[in-house]
């Protein structure tokens, strides 16, 4: 089984009139980001600053448009394609790929549910054209993390729309060029009746409520604030929170997310796999007592590329069909992905972090796994594994595993 890291879903490339380029074209584009991303790494994690060179290159390639339709001038890409650029930006910084990713997972909202609204069309195609960056405020204060509640209501009065917002974690928001962010309906609605809505930069205030000082992750400067924004009415999208979240929000984030983290481990192997060939040269041809560490280091990271593209196969599958993505069977299958995927990349870092021995434990060498250790151990706490286990506990109870390995 080979280790191909820089395309987690092998496809054709598509070269039919009118249809984005293929798959090839992307990993290109985002590996010369990447090197950027990479080169900044220990900066953007020193600092817990924006990772704004790396961005700099995601915007001239134009990576950011990326899923906006061709007819909008974006590149139509595939949810397998934007897998594939937060894969290949994890291995070089895990920070600058989980924004990424949380960007990507606004903007496939947007796109899939404007519903022909005259100002997301523009927007949208604004997005293409200027490579804007989206943040994502979907918390408050007071709803503990609990994305499908909101106390906050939208008030729309006179053809504009309005929201006052503590808002518990935008990630990036100083640097975003426009915030999408979840709302209750109206003052009268129930905190599970929500709406989408978009602003642009110049609609809103940020008021930092929070800092952050965190073990990783620290590039996604992911801080509180209150939130003050004021719009034209047409900025809220008309379908339902509810449909949106099933739909494309959870679908899309934890594609995005766990190739986000295989990138990571996949980087963290690749840094062991250089310290055992230079312990090999160095010792005469002898292997090192931990690269047996390696050998499961790379089997554990086989196994979580096997998990995010039968995730994103299993995607396109159900996708294709009206209403596919509805079933609890998909949607088990979606959450799950998520918590498999972080727990492997975590177990597949800490096991490459073993073959390098006390070289990866320390800092100073060209093989230290600091970062990657603490980056990835972000993924099943940031997105915490026990309250989506949780979720899906009602999906289980009416989900039965196929018998057949083939359905």
């Amino acid at each position: 089984m080979s280790l191909n890291v820089s395309s987690l879903s092998p496809r054709p490339t598509r070269s039919r009139a009118g249809e984005a380029p293929g798959g090839r074209d992307f990993i290109a584009r985002a590996e010369t980001a990447a090197a950027v991303a990479e080169q900044f790494a220990d900066a953007v994690d020193r600092d817990a600053r924006f990772p704004a060179e790396a961005f700099a290159v995601l915007r001239e390639k134009k990576l950011l448009g990326m899923l906006v339709s061709t007819e909008l001038g974006g590149d139509g890409a595939r949810a397998a394609d934007v897998v594939d650029v937060c894969a290949i930006l994890g291995r070089a910084c895990a920070s600058t790929a989980m924004i990424f990713a949380m960007h990507q997972v606004k903007l496939a909202c947007l796109a899939r549910h404007a519903r022909g609204e005259l100002w997301q069309i523009a927007f949208l195609s604004e997005v293409a054209r200027r490579q804007l960056l989206l943040a994502s405020s979907t918390t408050e204060g007071g709803n503990g993390a609990d994305i499908r509640s909101s106390d906050a209501p939208v008030r729309v009065s006179g053809g504009r729309v309005s929201l006052e917002r503590d808002a518990s974690c935008i990630s990036y928001g100083r640097e975003a060029d426009a915030l999408v962010t979840t709302a209750r309906r109206s003052d009268g609605a129930a905190k599970s009746d929500q709406v989408l809505v978009v602003f642009r930069r110049q609609d809103y205030t940020l008021e930092p409520t929070q800092t952050w000082d965190t073990l990783g992750m620290r590039g996604t400067c992911s801080i509180g604030f209150m939130l003050r924004a004021e719009g034209d009415a047409g900025q809220v999208l008309t379908e339902p929170y509810e449909r949106i979240h099933s739909q494309t929000m959870v679908p899309y984030a934890h594609m995005f997310w766990s190739a986000a983290w295989c990138g990571v481990a996949s980087g963290a192997v690749a840094r062991a796999r250089a310290f055992v060939r230079q312990a090999a040269r160095s010792a005469g041809g002898r292997m090192p007592p931990a690269a047996a560490q390696l050998t499961r280091a790379r089997l554990s990271l086989e196994t979580l590329r096997g998990v995010v593209q039968a995730g994103v196969a299993n995607f396109e599958r159900h996708a294709a069909d009206p209403g596919g993505l509805a079933t609890a069977e998909a949607q088990l299958a979606l959450t799950l992905l998520k918590v498999e995927a972080s727990e492997l990349a975590t177990q597949t870092v800490l096991t490459a972090m073993r073959a390098c021995g006390l070289a990866g434990y320390r800092n100073d060498t060209p093989f230290a796994m600091g970062r990657f250790l603490r980056d990835i151990l972000s993924s099943p706490i940031m997105i915490n594994n026990d309250r989506i286990l949780a979720s899906a506990d009602p999906a289980v109870l009416v989900s039965e595993a196929p018998a057949a390995l083939s359905l």
